[in-house]
């Protein structure tokens, strides 16, 4: 059933490139429409309350309970935005555009359960962060207002808020809240005073240029670039801040120049911070975090007293997903020492393409960094993080995209022992993760927790039965692991934290397939479990409606799995296959056992979603839903050398699956999916004719207009042309005979999903005699906020499946 492929020149490419950017209009006459609404019990859906999260104070007395709004509405998500150097921020408030906020708080007693009502917090709370002291004894919030951010301080002692800062906090990188470790305050990024807001000019000086000069500068497909000197202008206006210390006793002090800082830690002891800063010049083709960067150590008063790097800018950096900038980079404080700093630099001039054994150096470097750095060990792959119990037992991860391995390193910083290999395994592997480690405050530091020469380990389970959650206990000598505890069924537990590593106690949330998720205090050695929250059913209307775990294979033997939905108080025996719908996302991998792997859990609480298709079971639809797309390149193959073979085995499979069990009418299903899964729908529509109708939302439909790559891709398209026509869409849309249905955000800032890809594929379907229905929602960004967007685009995937589904018995 798969059509044939029709792969074209580069001469094609080109010419079909430049049309889609030649400005033709969306369609000839464009439908004006006001919002529309699903029907009530979708409305329900939506509205729906938020799960709660939840932070452990430091010192595991007290649980920290933040609870989310809802959707907020048009207004709000349609409120002015700077789109800068790859950034979205609102220019009323210093803050980032759109910012998902905290709109209540509690505190839960852990040893007894008690809640305690926190008084004098803001009527109209919306912290953008909530951070604990070190010490437990304060949280900071980042209250947001229409004109500013505020810094506020809660005393869990006395179970008050106040408002902390006299001047306006800077978050347009989000809000910066750096404790001391001593607890006695903390540094953030506040508004710079005295700058002179640039003009807006809307008659141009001249043109803009940018010149290459013959120098090789790949770059992915990135969105809201500087564009103009104006930008470049509003870019120093809005991100300039001046660095300030607020200590809990009242007082304020301003450290340090105004400039665009862009990261700021302090050393463990509190002597000196870490701090990164932005420096021209800027440029148009990339974002913000390769512009140049100039990383320095302060002292508490604010001057410089070491260089640790001097950045340039990084606008030619191969496209490969390992390829690194030179130099130093990665750099952070050693936190089980009192001031040291650990950096990785490329031996392999940063780029995957040369041939090299060590790839990676570690080093460190000790106060006051008047002695030559010392090396910690040679990576044959990139460093990834650094995590120490002491100067003995440092942990140094690495890993590499292209054979998708990782090492853990055991590391001595004294240089006594040379580094030792902990554990190397395939990180695409779920089935056999050790896990990641637990950490431990010690004078307000985060420590690896080590006892005895072992550590305490967590990771999701992942197994043939479902996510497993679990707590093993892993000896650095011996390398063997104890397994401590285990999620078990009937219900879905995960660690969220250690609270007394001596009574091996936890804070898990713990959920059952009718129970929403709540915070327990697990004690290991007593196997007590004590609830700390007791959450209701946010949409009791939904219970009825059942799920299943469902695994099946296609064609060629790969396993394969998805999420079966079916309406509440359905039959097959009576009420027959049901049309249905398909949602997906397609995955690379480097192995067939991976791709094999099921994710997920039968025991996690069914809270029906409106992002996914599940809110359609109660409209009478079947859903499969996560439906594995596996793509897989084993050696030498690469995953999207036969893409569109595996995606159409893929489809097979699930209709087959859906039929095999009665449940799915194999001539009334539809396929949908949004970003990468869009981009399969329209090709499973050009590819096959399985699926009766598509829903693509947010997608990118044309790789030539992505030419450095897309996706996991790392091959150009001048590398392989037919490889990106053939997995265009776009140029197989006389194929598309199915109808249609495409959303997409006005203002996506998705990297290659420019609005432009759904409207030109809308274009090119409409000239071709195609049935598509193209709806751009304003304001909306690569996912929808705004509560009349998402109700919208319900109304509009119901209706449409409704006509080209249920309406074709």
């Amino acid at each position: 059933m798969i059509k044939s492929l029709k792969l074209s020149t580069v001469a094609l490419a080109l010419t079909a490139s430049a049309a889609l950017t030649s400005g033709i209009a969306v369609q000839a006459n464009p439908v004006k429409v006001n919002y529309q609404q699903p029907a009530q019990e979708i409305i329900d859906i939506v509205d729906a309350a938020s799960s709660p999260g939840g932070s452990l104070s430091p010192d595991g007395d007290v649980l920290l309970i933040t609870n989310y709004p809802a959707l907020p509405d048009i207004t709000d998500v349609s409120a002015e935005q700077l789109k800068l150097a790859g950034r979205r921020i609102n220019p009323a408030n210093y803050t980032v555009s759109q910012a998902r906020y905290i709109s209540a708080i509690e505190l839960v007693d852990v040893t007894t359960g008690e809640k305690l009502k926190i008084e004098g917090l803001p009527s109209d709370l919306k912290a953008l962060g909530a951070s604990w002291a070190p010490n437990g004894d304060y949280i900071a919030l980042a209250q947001q207002t229409p004109t500013e951010v505020q810094l506020w301080l809660v005393d869990i002692a006395k179970a008050e808020a106040k408002v902390w800062s006299s001047m306006p906090l800077n978050a347009v990188w989000g809000p910066r809240l750096e404790w001391r470790h001593d607890s006695s305050g903390l540094y953030s990024y506040t508004v710079a005073e005295g700058l002179i807001k640039p003009a807006l000019h809307t008659v141009p000086t001249g043109p803009v240029i940018t010149e290459s000069a013959g120098r090789t500068a790949p770059g992915r497909t990135y969105q809201d670039l500087l564009q103009n000197k104006q930008d470049e202008a509003l870019f120093d206006y809005y991100f300039t801040s001046q660095i300030t210390f607020f200590g809990v006793d009242g007082g304020e002090q301003e450290l340090g120049p105004q400039a665009i800082y862009s990261g700021l830690t302090t050393s463990p002891d509190d002597s000196y911070l870490l701090v990164s800063e932005i420096q021209r010049p800027y440029s148009y083709a990339v974002p913000y975090y390769r512009f140049p960067e100039t990383t320095r150590v302060w002292n508490t008063a604010g001057e410089n007293v070491y260089t640790v790097v001097e950045q340039p800018l990084a606008d030619n950096l191969p496209i490969a997903f390992d390829a690194v900038v030179q130099g130093r980079r990665s750099i952070s404080w050693r936190n089980d020492a009192d001031a040291t700093l650990v950096w990785a630099a490329a031996t392999d001039q940063g780029d995957p393409a040369v041939d090299a054994i060590v790839r990676d150096q570690v080093f460190q470097q000790a106060a006051p960094f008047k002695d030559a750095p010392q090396k910690l060990v040679d990576l044959s792959k990139r460093f990834g993080r650094v995590l120490a119990a002491d100067a003995q037992h440092v942990l140094i991860w690495e890993r590499w995209w292209a054979d998708r391995d990782e090492k853990l390193w055991l590391v001595d910083a004294t240089g006594e022992r040379e580094p030792e290999l902990v554990w190397e395994r395939s990180w695409e592997d779920r089935y056999n993760d050790p896990g990641q480690p637990f950490t431990v405050k010690k004078n307000g530091r985060d420590l690896l927790y080590l006892n005895d020469g072992k550590i305490l380990l967590t990771g999701t389970g992942a197994s043939a039965e479902g996510d497993r959650p679990f707590i093993d206990r892993f000896d650095l000598s011996s390398k063997e692991s104890e397994r401590l505890w285990r999620s078990e069924a009937p219900y879905f537990e995960r660690p969220r934290g250690l609270i007394d590593a001596t009574e091996l106690t936890f804070l898990t949330q713990r959920e059952g397939v009718s129970d929403p998720a709540d915070f327990f205090v697990r004690d290991l050695d007593d196997n007590e479990l004590t609830a700390l929250t007791e959450t209701p059913h946010p949409m009791p209307h939904t219970v009825g409606i059942s799920r299943e775990l469902i695994t099946y294979t296609r064609e060629d033997g790969l396993a394969m799995s998805a999420e079966l939905y079916l309406p509440a108080g359905y039959d097959k025996a009576i009420d027959g296959p049901l049309p249905t719908i398909v949602w997906a996302y397609p995955r690379e991998y480097k192995s067939s056992a991976a791709a094999a792997q099921i994710s997920g859990s039968p025991y996690e609480f069914v809270r029906i979603s409106y992002w996914a298709p599940q809110y359609l079971a109660t409209q009478g639809y079947a859903v499969l839903d996560s439906a594995t797309m596996p793509i897989v390149g084993e050696g030498d193959a690469r995953p999207n050398d036969s893409f569109i073979e595996q995606l159409v085995m893929n489809g097979k499979a699930a209709i087959k699956a859906g039929t095999d069990l009665g449940v799915t009418d194999p001539e009334r299903v539809a396929l949908g999916g949004h970003s990468y899964g869009a981009f399969m729908t329209a090709n499973m529509l050009a590819h096959s004719d399985l699926f009766k109708t598509g829903i693509a939302r947010s997608g990118a439909y044309n790789r030539s207009l992505t030419p450095f790559g897309f996706q996991r891709e790392e091959r150009t398209v001048w590398d392989d042309t037919d490889l990106y026509i053939g997995m265009s869409p776009f140029f197989h849309a006389d194929k598309i005979n199915e109808p249609l249905l495409m959303i997409h955000g006005a203002n996506d800032n998705n990297s290659g999903t420019f609005p432009m890809q759904s409207e030109r594929l809308y274009q090119a379907i409409k000239g071709l005699g195609g049935t598509a229905r193209l709806v751009m929602l304003p304001h909306e960004s690569h996912g929808y906020r705004a509560r009349e967007s998402v109700l919208h685009m319900l109304w509009e995937q119901t209706r449409w499946l409704d006509v080209y589904l249920k309406d074709q018995d």
